[in-house]
């Protein structure tokens, strides 16, 4: 029997880990700390096995299937590039192989930990392998390829073996940064004679000194910043992948930007951080944010020193960027203080009070298209980024609200014409995803969800009330996932609207659900928190003619190329996918009156993607893709190296043209929306900066015409 309800999902595994409370001793603080974080790996792993087991949609038994899948999954994650460890290594590890489910069952962690040990031997001695290989030229005029596919390479069996591949990687690195630098300093002196052209030796040595300071960064923040969470995070990680793709565990601090990329707010200064040679970089300040109307802080400047409205303030200088993003982030109404460089070396304190932080961009938006070219139809261009929502705050935005004002705002203007625009949507809440497909259907089922226990449930639009009656054409590619399939399906099969894109859809039809680990605790593992979160399939969802979007996804009615035409790419690349079947339909009511001669209007556009120059290109671009992904090998030899380059940049000069035509649109926002842009001259420079993209687009003016057909059809 499968338990469902969390608080009796670990009942059955307390008694194995009541000894964790006393896991503490009265030994030096290091050995202490050690023994804590062990006993912490075992409660998280024990806690995350139970709910795969026992909550998981389609759970694995814990045996040798699992065991190897979970074994193989975890060597590829600890060492992709097989750039670390030595056969040698991978022989002891194999040892495990077939031992993984009786660590899990017996909440062992000698793989574990025997693993850390190696890897952390072998990062001790990568690092004075690249070091020592950058610190003098590479042979350029050696003949040798790379190979770039992993897959094709085994592990190296001596130390001379792997330094030799090392040499291999940081040559080509070094060889591709001097072919760029070379190829920017003779467009620069083709454009002014007072240019100085640096010779090869020089170009070479900036290059390695380049390359050096980078992996030596990479080192720090990846490998000697690491802390115990990271390292069981991979481990557990591991074993989530094998039960499906998208089965993972989050630790606290990753929940909590998930959460802000959820619901797109935040409550801090708003700023986008990353690290440059040991400090806290400002990459971005968000517009309309603290840091915006504060002023003073800007990109590029450098975060010193951090401190709270009275507390002293704390040096983060080489500190994890998680834990000084910790500190700067706070509640709504609270001050924080910075101590900032300048670019220009000027030192400045600053103070800036804490507020909620709105990201425009990852929220739904709309402009009015018309075509040039052929009477001036007006359509209104819908872009929805993702299916967001905030579960955190029952006042939060919400996709489905906000879509039906983007509705009612295009409905005011009395324009009956919509693009609906879901490509790269990744997905989001289900059941914004119903309200959604309900504003244009009179009412209905939207969505059939089964959960492990072959249960079926119907999602259904229950408002009779059709928000929007004109033409709609959707617009997918390869990156719509999810609700976005969703949405797309429903549509498609009420016969309600037209799905135009790439040749199908991502192909993810799973639900997921978070469970907070900490939650499913009783008080005397306290110590222990905070664990996090891990998220989990727990439904199928299908369409409600039956079929599954897993794997298959949505196939458009009209197809359009891009350059992933030549490529198998989604849900169905993934190794652990869950296969796609099918259920039975439920009653629906399709209806013609939306879409009267499909025939037509999908032979109109194959008409003019077949004369379109810019669809030409991109499918000779598509093939290109597809020979660039087959071919997996790199000349080592400079002349050789640089030969290659040009050719191909000759090859791809063709291509130039891609993403900068202007198409025949006009741009303009929704009457209402004016005001908004016009009292800030940011965000007017960035609603600019969309409206010329939306100018460029094949994609957008190839649905535009296809309104327009349906327009004329619908006559």
């Amino acid at each position: 029997m499968r338990i469902n309800n969390p608080m009796y999902i670990f009942s059955f595994i307390f008694w194995a880990i009541t000894y964790f409370a006393s896991a503490q001793q009265s030994v030096d603080d290091v050995a202490a700390q050690k023994i804590f974080e062990n006993q912490k790996n075992k409660l998280l792993t024990s806690v995350v096995t139970a709910t795969l087991e026992n909550a998981h949609y389609q759970p694995r038994q814990l045996d040798d299937s699992l065991s190897t899948d979970f074994f193989d999954e975890y060597l590829q994650n600890i060492d992709r590039t097989k750039k670390f460890l030595l056969q040698e290594d991978v022989d002891a590890l194999t040892k495990f192989r077939y031992d993984m489910d009786d660590q899990l069952l017996s909440d062992r962690l000698d793989f574990f930990n025997l693993s850390m040990q190696i890897v952390e031997k072998r990062n001790a001695e990568v690092q004075k392998i690249y070091r020592e290989l950058l610190a003098k030229p590479f042979d350029y005029s050696k003949d040798e390829l790379i190979e770039l596919d992993t897959d094709k390479v085994g592990y190296s069996k001596t130390l001379d073996e792997l330094k030799d591949s090392w040499r291999q990687a940081l040559k080509y690195q070094v060889i591709s940064q001097v072919a760029n630098a070379m190829e920017m300093q003779e467009k620069a002196a083709s454009k002014s004679d007072t240019v100085t052209l640096k010779p090869f030796e020089t170009l070479e040595q900036e290059a390695r000194a380049s390359i050096l300071k980078r992996h030596d960064e990479w080192f720090h923040r990846m490998i000697e910043q690491s802390n115990n969470t990271d390292k069981i995070s991979v481990y557990i990680n591991s074993l989530t992948a094998v039960f499906d793709p998208h089965t993972s565990y989050f630790p606290p601090k990753l929940k909590e930007d998930f959460d802000i990329r959820f619901s797109g707010t935040v409550e801090g200064i708003g700023a986008t951080l990353s690290t440059k040679d040991g400090y806290v970089k400002v990459v971005e300040v968000v517009p309309g944010s603290p840091s915006w109307k504060q002023g003073d802080l800007k990109a590029e400047d450098l975060i010193m020193k951090v401190g709270q409205a009275d507390g002293e303030m704390v040096d983060v200088y080489d500190m994890r960027l998680d834990d000084a993003v910790k500190m700067i982030r706070g509640p709504k109404g609270t001050e924080v203080r910075l101590t900032i460089r300048k670019p220009d070396g000027r030192v400045l304190n600053i103070s800036i009070i804490r507020d909620k932080v709105i990201r425009e961009e990852t929220y739904a938006k709309s402009a009015v298209i018309t075509d040039k070219n052929d009477g001036g139809l007006q359509v209104a261009y819908v872009y929805l980024p993702s299916f967001y929502s905030n579960f955190n705050d029952a006042n939060g935005r919400n996709s489905g609200d906000d879509m039906k004002k983007e509705i009612e705002k295009i409905n005011n203007e009395g324009i009956h014409n919509i693009i609906l625009d879901l490509r790269n949507n990744g997905g989001g809440s289900l059941m914004d995803a119903v309200d959604i497909a309900g504003l244009f259907i009179k009412n209905g089922p939207v969505v059939q969800v089964k959960d492990g226990q072959e249960r079926v449930q119907v999602l259904n639009d229950n408002d009779a009330k059709i928000y929007f009656d004109g033409n709609l054409v959707v617009l997918v590619n390869s990156f719509s996932a999810s609700a976005s399939e969703i949405l797309a399906a429903a549509l498609q099969d009420y016969h309600r609207a037209l799905i135009v894109g790439t040749k199908s859809t991502y192909g993810k039809g799973t639900v997921q659900r978070f469970t907070d680990l900490d939650r499913v605790l009783p008080a005397r593992f306290n110590q222990y928190k905070e664990l996090g979160s891990l998220k989990y399939t727990m439904q199928k969802f299908y369409r409600i003619n039956g079929g599954a979007t897993q794997k298959k996804g949505v196939i458009p009615e009209i197809v359009l190329p891009d350059i992933y035409s030549y490529i198998d790419f989604g849900e169905k690349e993934e190794l652990a996918a869950m296969p796609w079947d099918e259920i039975n339909a439920v009653n629906y009511t399709i209806t013609d009156k939306y879409i009267p001669d499909y025939v037509n209007i999908e032979n109109k556009s194959k008409e003019r993607v077949e004369k379109s120059n810019q669809f030409g290109l991109l499918d000779e671009r598509a093939k290109l893709v597809k020979q660039e992904n087959d071919e997996t090998t790199e000349p080592l030899n400079f002349d050789v190296f640089l030969k290659t380059k040009k050719e191909k940049e000759q090859e791809l000069k063709k291509f130039e043209a891609l993403g900068k035509e202007k198409f025949a649109i006009d741009v303009r926002n929704l009457n209402v929306d004016n005001s908004f842009f016009d009292a800030d001259s940011t965000r007017q420079e960035v609603n600019k900066e969309w409206h010329s993209a939306i100018e460029k687009d094949p994609y957008i003016y190839e649905a535009l015409k296809v309104v327009e057909d349906l327009h004329t059809t619908r006559k």
